[in-house]
Formats: structure tokens, C-alpha cells, sequence
């Protein structure tokens, strides 16, 4: 393969390498699989090392999708911000939130997981129609292994969507606890007593490793300033679940939404524990997340959307905050592709 500049390294699994690239003027996917694990790969220019694989058998596969909007009609709008401008899809095509999820669907469905977790912000303005739109999407193919909770956006008090404030997921080698962070009309969000007192207790009596979901990224910690306007959950909240956290080594880490953005944080109250963050479906790049569960640890494999309309209508929203979205919202490879062990 010649000399590749200006790509995009999106995958990095324990077996497959995926590149995103434009060639004159078109979006272009490469993928290079069958790889060994732990290796370190040339490709043109290149040289991408793949993930360790924990050891033992693969157990079970499951994927996450968050911050969907089915209804949106103009991305990259913020609420109080008049002055950005929006992309709005082309009136004569079908609606860029519909669209993406529509793709999300299909290429999820190609790794057969166990269950689909939607981590929030699932429609736009929370009415009965947008989450039917969801529901049909995505419950139309996943059925009972599509689980659920509340963004910002679906939390609003006009509302009928609601979700329970905890849900537990047995799943081989591994349970999974989403968390409803929502507070009815605001932003921000929270992790109350209740959670706090529940998750306690599951990684108590269970001795496997524990993976927490929710929609709302976590307060640093570690941060000098503490408003209690904070975007995320709410400093209060978000120092009382470090702190559990780091009292039960077998919860293994925290996976929002929320903030539109690929990135992982790790906070010293709790050690190498990830703190991850996973990009929208609706707009650039395109994100969904795979997890594979092995029976010493899990891998967390990001995946761009990649049909040609997909692509095509993700490239234009890297021009959204004056050109700044993608930069922000892509990360780097070890925001998007990680190992939990």
C-alpha cells in the first residue's frame, strides 16, 4: 500500500485496523483484519499497534449507541449559543438523525451481540413520536436486548418517556448497571443515594467484573473549580461515585454520552480506572461502541458509521464550532479503543 497522509486511524481492535480517509473529494473505508493481538502493524507510513486480548475464551459480544436525537432537524446547535451556526439535512432525503440510526442498526446487528445499551438523549424534544421513532428503529430489530435510559434531552416534565433508576444485565463474564442520570428539565445530571447504595451492594455479593452506564460524564475530581452548573454530574454526586468506584476493584469503569465526544479520563481516587466518554450517532464521526467480553477482561472497540450517505453527511459536520467539532469530538485512539482488565 503506498503512502497514506491525512487518515484517520478510527479502529484499533485486538484483531482488525480501520482507516478512514478522502480521496478525491470522497470519503474511503479500509479495513485490515485477522491481525494477532498486542502487534504492532505496518500500513503505508504507519505504524498502529492492536490491543492486547485478555485471556480465556470469547464470552459474549454487546454494543452501545447514545445521544441518537430522532427528531433533531439542525445539528450543532446549543441551546443560549445564537450566533453557531447548523447543518440541517437536505429536505428531499431522509432526516440525518433517522438515517445514522437506521445504519447504526444494521452494522451493530453484523456482530450479533447480547444486548444493545441506548446510553441517552434518545430523541430530541422528548415528544411521543420521536420515541416511537426510537423505539421502532431500534426495538423493531434488538427487541428485548435493547435497554435504555434518559438523556437531558428525553427528561423533560411535558414527558412520557421514563426509564427505571437502575437496571442490572447478566451477561456471560461480565454485569452491566445502567443508571438513569437525568434530572427532569435541566443539563446537568446526578447519581443518587439510592444508585450509590445499589451499586454497592452489587459489587458486593457479585465477585465478576461490573461495567456502569449512564448518559452524563463525570466531574473531575481532581478539578480546581466546582460548579454546581457543571454540564456533566454534578460535583457532589460525581465524588461520592469515585469514591465507590475505587472501594470495589471489580467495577471496572464508567461509559457516558452526553458531551458529543470520544475521550477517557482516569482520576487518582481511583486508580487506572477509565472514566470514557463515547461520541453521538448523529453527527461526526458517526459512533457506536462494540465491547467484547473475554474471561479476564473486556475490550472496548470504537466503529464509525460507514455508508457512503453516512460518511458523506459526518464529513460536512466537521465544520460545525467554526471547524473545531472534529478535533474535539474524535479524540485519539486511546479515547476511542481500550482494554478493561
Amino acid at each position: 500500500m503506498p503512502e497514506i497522509f491525512g487518515v484517520e486511524v478510527t479502529t484499533v481492535a485486538d484483531d482488525e485496523i480501520v482507516l478512514h480517509y478522502v480521496e478525491d473529494g470522497k470519503s474511503l473505508i479500509k479495513s485490515f483484519k485477522g491481525l494477532k493481538p498486542d502487534s504492532e502493524v505496518e500500513i503505508g507510513n504507519l505504524k498502529i499497534k492492536t490491543l492486547q486480548r485478555p485471556s480465556g475464551e470469547l464470552l459474549c459480544k454487546f454494543a452501545t449507541v447514545n445521544d441518537i436525537h430522532i427528531g433533531e432537524k439542525t445539528a450543532g446547535l446549543v441551546e443560549g449559543f445564537s450566533d453557531l451556526e447548523g447543518l440541517s439535512s437536505d429536505p428531499d432525503k431522509i432526516p440525518y438523525p433517522i438515517m445514522m440510526s437506521v445504519q447504526a442498526v444494521k452494522e451493530i446487528s453484523q456482530i450479533n451481540p447480547e444486548v444493545v445499551l441506548a446510553k441517552g438523549d434518545l430523541t430530541s424534544e422528548a415528544s411521543d413520536e420521536e420515541f416511537e421513532k426510537f423505539l421502532n428503529i431500534y426495538g423493531e430489530t434488538f427487541k428485548d436486548k435493547l435497554y435504555y435510559v434518559r438523556g437531558n434531552h428525553d427528561a423533560k416534565l411535558s414527558s412520557n418517556i421514563s426509564t427505571k433508576d437502575l437496571q442490572v444485565i447478566d451477561l456471560p463474564g461480565v454485569k452491566l448497571v445502567m443508571i438513569d442520570t437525568s434530572i427532569e428539565d435541566q443539563y446537568n445530571g446526578q447519581v443518587t443515594d439510592d444508585q450509590i447504595e445499589s451499586l454497592d451492594q452489587i459489587a458486593h455479593d457479585y465477585q465478576g467484573n461490573i461495567l456502569v452506564f449512564g448518559h452524563h460524564q463525570i466531574w473531575n475530581p481532581e478539578s480546581r473549580v466546582r460548579p454546581e452548573t457543571y454540564f456533566g454530574v454534578k460535583p457532589d454526586d460525581s465524588e461520592r461515585f469515585v469514591e465507590l468506584m475505587a472501594k470495589h476493584n471489580n467495577l471496572k469503569g464508567y461509559f457516558a454520552g452526553h458531551t458529543h465526544r470520544n475521550r477517557v479520563r482516569r482520576f487518582k481516587t481511583s486508580g487506572d480506572k477509565p472514566y470514557a466518554e463515547i461520541a453521538a450517532v448523529k453527527d461526526f464521526p458517526g459512533s457506536w461502541a462494540e465491547y467484547r467480553v473475554y474471561e479476564t477482561g473486556v475490550l472496548q472497540i470504537h466503529r464509525r458509521l460507514s455508508s457512503d450517505e453516512c460518511l458523506n453527511w459526518s464529513d460536512k459536520c466537521r465544520s460545525l464550532y467554526g471547524g473545531r467539532y472534529a478535533q474535539y469530538s474524535f479524540g485519539e485512539i486511546e479515547d476511542r479503543c481500550l482494554v478493561l482488565d
